[in-house]
């Protein structure tokens, strides 16, 4: 437990409750022998082979259609390489829409499952790990759930500010940002934060340390990120279904997408709104109690969550070794191993993320779960898994190689275009007097088209009607008439973006492949506009690819051109689409112009409305900005004090020349700005990590609190 003094006990961190984590083998040789007797419905049967058989019948279907369309005397080995990658293309898109028809027909079912709640007897804690992010943003959430926490449900939650953060700057900001809201008040609802002096493991360690640290006194935790928010009303029904049901391990929720200003967040905030809920129904009804986990937005029991998912270190090197970065998925597969249930609550309302805000900022973070994704394949054969654990692990896997299998079928489309304008067909390939035309069975092929379109366009379809055939929900959009402009305007920007997202997930897979890592960048969380420069920098192969491809397609045939031109378009003009999805300007016209609003636009929550409210105080006095980040310990004496109080008592005594140089200049500076200019980035974080050296800015507080306060914290 860290020391403190008087005046800055109130901010320190509570008592720590240890509790053991055992990291685990990939394959572990023995199960836990706790299991748990999860209820298994025949609703979730009947959903599971309904989905399985409408792919596998839909599948079988654009097969033999495809094969019927190319069929001739003779097959060649090109031709049947094409068929195979169609089949492979058309399966997963068949999977998706079999998954959006059952969801439609949960949603149109009169009959509606009621969730067991109860009323839990401990305090559940609410992490929140942030990552260089902008602080304010996140104080103002937090400000906003602790005050609607105060209000509906005193003493029954504790906030948990859990920084990564390794960048000096940032860290003093966002220390002295989140300072004024610390509080220890456990009969209303404690703000704690800790920042880790050695982030291992990124997110998944971050909150790993917390459990074995803090967890024993924590029946159950809320995993929420960096823009995340959450209604009370939400906060005590997962509490309480959590208490309800002691099998259940994890209940992960459905958030909405608000806050969106860009063209581009905007479109994701419509479609999440509309068409997201088909999609969700369609999951949970065939997931059952072995559902998933997004990493966010959920609550978990703690006990469940030490014993099965300590993360294995994987063997090699990234991107394919080392720590698990797509932790997620492998701790709902663990759960569900051990025993525990895992469920999607589709009805539970008021849980909200954002958006990243164009499309350059999709694209690096596709980079990131891409990596993530790929790296399952070491747990795709883990013994003890779940068969759905392991079919959410290869849709991972899948949702990024998809890009690969598309880009392969266009490339052998193209070869079999080359291949019928220069190669000379044989008419005489037996000994006969009659010849063998080359059959290719256009009709067919145009049915086959408009077949692959409606699967790809019917969960959105399904989406415009569910809202439709609910007059209420309806009006939340505008009416039936904006419903369906705003669902015509999605269906044409998606359509846009789709080939440019598709090829940059190719892109990023290979870079995959070829043995890069991605590191660890922050989330980008801004307006999401783009100077010009970077965004063709981002977007140049995208171009030549999209001309390349229509030249020769126009070259080969004026008809493959247009047939080509749903691919084409999108790629040659990928810059000036991607400068116009993100800025604020853009998707503002759009919102004044009165496309795209959905519900939480039109009629805000209590909680989103509480949130806009803090985020324009935090605005405001953003203004008044530190001459200087170190200022804020020299300008404020309880901050330095408080700072003080988290540093460990004991240091390494491992030599450490940041830490000998920082002295160094602390001992020749006359005066904050002067240190500030010879330090450079390990040194700042050297002062800010160890109790001696800051101790050693205790020269630079006004003389009355040197005289009187410092000397006492110290």
């Amino acid at each position: 437990m860290n020391q403190t003094t008087p005046n800055s006990g109130r901010y320190a961190l509570p008592e720590e409750a240890v509790l053991d984590m055992p990291r685990h083998a990939v394959n572990e040789a023995r199960q836990s022998s706790k299991k748990q007797h999860q209820r298994f419905l025949l609703s979730t049967l009947f959903s599971r082979l309904f989905v399985l058989l409408g792919t596998l019948g839909l599948s079988a279907y654009g097969a033999k259609e495809m094969y019927e369309v190319l069929s001739t005397n003779h097959i060649t080995w090109l031709q049947w390489l094409f068929l195979t990658l169609f089949c492979i293309n058309f399966t997963w898109i068949s999977f998706a829409f079999t998954q959006a028809t059952l969801g439609l027909l949960f949603k149109l079912s009169p009959f509606k499952r009621k969730r067991k709640e109860s009323e839990p007897t401990g305090v559940t804690a609410i992490l929140l790990p942030v990552y260089n992010e902008d602080p304010a943003r996140i104080r103002a959430s937090i400000e906003a759930m602790h005050e609607d926490l105060l209000q509906k449900a005193p003493g029954k939650f504790a906030f948990f500010i859990l920084s990564d953060t390794n960048r000096a700057e940032n860290s003093i900001k966002e220390k002295h940002t989140f300072f004024p809201i610390l509080n220890q008040d456990s009969e209303g609802c404690p703000i704690y934060y800790r920042r880790r002096l050695n982030n291992a493991e990124r997110k998944a360690g971050n909150v790993a340390e917390w459990v074995t640290r803090f967890g024993n006194n924590y029946e159950c935790m809320i995993v929420l990120d960096a823009d995340s928010l959450m209604s009370a009303e939400c906060f005590l029904s997962m509490s309480r279904r959590m208490a309800a049901e002691p099998t259940l391990g994890l209940i992960q929720t459905l958030p909405t997408i608000i806050r969106a200003d860009t063209l581009y967040s905007r479109i994701q905030q419509f479609a999440n709104q509309c068409f997201g809920p088909i999609y969700a129904a369609g999951l949970t009804t065939w997931h059952g109690n072995a559902s998933n986990f997004w990493g966010h937005n959920a609550i978990i029991r703690t006990q469940a969550f030490a014993e099965a998912c300590g993360l294995p270190i994987l063997p090699g090197k990234a991107p394919f070794g080392g720590h698990v970065m797509s932790h997620d998925f492998i701790e709902a597969a663990l759960l569900r191993r051990a025993g525990w249930g895992v469920r999607f609550d589709t009805d539970l309302e008021a849980s909200y993320e954002e958006a990243p805000p164009s499309l350059i900022d999709v694209m690096v973070r596709d980079r990131r779960w891409c990596q993530g994704n790929l790296q399952h394949k070491a747990f795709v054969n883990a013994k003890g898994l779940h068969f759905v654990s392991r079919m959410h692990l290869l849709t991972g896997i899948f949702s990024y190689f998809s890009a690969v299998f598309w880009f392969a079928l266009i490339a052998v489309g193209f070869a079999l275009a080359v291949q019928a304008h220069f190669v000379r067909p044989e008419y005489f390939t037996n000994l006969s007097l009659f010849p063998t035309w080359p059959v290719f069975d256009f009709e067919r092929a145009r049915s086959l088209f408009i077949v692959s379109m409606a699967l790809v366009l019917a969960p959105k379809l399904y989406g415009w009607l569910s809202v439709l055939l609910h007059w209420r929900q309806c009006w939340k959009f505008g009416g039936p008439i904006m419903l369906t402009l705003d669902t015509l305007l999605e269906i044409l920007v998606s359509a846009l973006y789709a080939p440019i997202l598709m090829f940059s997930q190719f892109l990023v897979v290979m870079d995959v492949l070829r043995g890069r890592d991605s590191g660890w960048k922050p989330q980008s969380r801004d307006d999401g506009a783009n100077k010009w420069q970077e965004t063709t920098r981002a977007h140049i192969y995208h171009t030549l690819f999209g001309i390349g491809l229509a030249l020769s397609a126009n070259y080969l045939s004026p008809q493959l051109f247009y047939w080509s031109l749903p691919i084409t378009f999108g790629l040659v003009f990928s810059i000036p689409l991607s400068w116009l999805s993100g800025g604020a300007k853009r998707g503002n016209l759009l919102r004044k112009l009165g496309f795209l609003k959905g519900p939480e636009e039109r009629r805000p929550s209590e909680i989103v409305q509480r949130l806009k409210a803090k985020v324009a105080q935090l605005d405001a006095q953003a203004n008044a900005e530190l001459s200087t980040p170190l200022h804020a310990y020299i300008d404020n004496v309880d901050f330095y004090a408080w700072h003080l109080a988290q540093l460990p008592q004991q240091e390494s005594q491992q030599f450490d020349r940041h830490k000998v140089c920082a002295a160094w200049q602390i001992e020749h500076s006359a005066s904050i700005e002067e240190l500030m200019t010879h330090l450079n980035e390990q040194e700042y974080l050297a002062i800010i990590k160890y109790r001696s050296l800051f101790l050693r800015l205790s020269k630079f507080l006004p003389q009355s609190a040197n005289d009187d306060q410092a000397k006492a914290y110290a």
